[in-house]
């Protein structure tokens, strides 16, 4: 039966689909594409717990802050770690695309992508969050399959299609056909790994100590998962942990990707597993169609290329990797039948571990 009221709010009505990583949060609204990308930053009082900054701002203050604020990240390994931090940081984004847009009535529908291997307490948690933080109605997503969405992968499809989706926290592949996920795996090898992985080799071999955002940063710069055509150096700046003095050293891309090699090693073990794992009749459509790669982690250069040489499978970066979760997200809520798929999927999926 035809509502008008319902109708008419409808049309005022901010749809948002949100990617709630553990690096960046990014948010898109229905029709208007992408509107914030933040990094997943909350800047703390100790003593009155009051927030005091959220997103880019409170990233300029790692490790810049003195002892009474502290900067935390609200999500780790792609799940909540700190719920009050989680639901005030939504809340925050939420209302200013309602600020933005002036839609403060009514409230949104929101749409979150979490980890294929969120457990039932996690999964819980994050549709708590978004609806304390002012969501009307909340759905959950699978990341990878958002990810494949935002990718333009036919997940409608009889046939097979693969993403790896390398985040910050954690890194999902799976297999989808006909709306699900056939095959998937979850781990914890993936950026924020990466950036460990480089102070762990700037301790153990050069005995200095660097920070976060100074491995992040050489990561970018110097990071490799396969030969380059051509090998360069970098200086990485820390603090002597001998001395306490400062410290500088001149390290070759060879070395920073040996570094990496046991994060990159594990993604791609996790990759062939996975095809192991998965219909013969599918991998015959993976063969043919080859393999997308999303998430800030894809960047990595040559691992596509290590990818395609372990796996012997067409491998390919899709558009605006970092941006593939959430147009995910966004395309699910335009898309009825598909919203509908993925959370009967969601609801009825066991979490692979």
């Amino acid at each position: 039966m035809f509502n008008p009221l319902a109708s008419f709010l409808g049309m005022f009505s901010q749809d948002i689909g949100i990617d709630l990583g553990t690096a960046n949060t990014l948010v898109a609204v229905r029709g208007r594409g992408i509107v914030i990308d933040e990094p997943s930053v909350v800047a703390v009082d100790r003593l009155s717990k009051r927030i005091l900054a959220i997103g880019a701002e409170a990233k300029r203050m790692v490790g810049r802050t003195p002892s009474s604020i502290v900067a935390v990240r609200p999500m780790r390994d792609g799940v909540i770690s700190d719920f009050g931090v989680t639901q005030r940081m939504l809340s925050y984004f939420i209302r200013s695309v309602q600020e933005r847009f002036g839609a403060a009535m009514p409230r949104p529908r929101v749409v979150v992508g979490i980890p294929s291997g969120a457990t039932e307490v996690e999964k819980r948690a994050v549709h708590e969050a978004a609806l304390a933080a002012g969501a009307r109605s909340a759905y959950l997503i699978e990341e990878p399959m958002a990810a494949a969405i935002g990718a333009s992968l036919p997940v409608m499809s009889p046939s097979g299609s693969m993403i790896v989706d390398i985040g910050g926290g954690t890194t999902e592949v799976a297999v989808i056909s006909l709306g699900g996920i056939v095959v998937s795996k979850s781990m914890r090898a993936a950026g924020d790994a990466m950036d460990q992985a480089v102070i762990g080799y700037a301790r153990q071999v050069h005995n200095m100590l660097i920070g976060e955002r100074t491995a992040e940063a050489v990561k970018i710069q110097a990071g490799s998962a396969f030969p380059l055509d051509e090998e360069g150096f970098i200086d990485i700046r820390g603090r002597d942990l001998a001395t306490g003095l400062p410290k500088a050293v001149n390290v070759s891309t060879v070395e920073i990707r040996d570094a990496l090699s046991p994060v990159t090693g594990e993604i791609v073990r996790a990759v062939r597993s996975t095809i192991e794992a998965t219909p013969p009749e599918l991998v015959a459509d993976l063969m043919l169609h080859g393999i997308a790669m999303a998430g800030g982690g894809s960047l990595l250069r040559g691992l596509d290329r290590r990818l395609a040489t372990e796996t012997r499978f067409p491998v390919y970066v899709a558009e605006e990797p970092l941006r593939s979760v959430v147009r995910g997200c966004g395309e699910a809520l335009e898309e009825a039948a598909t919203l509908q798929a993925v959370r009967a999927a969601v609801a009825s999926r066991k979490p692979l571990r």
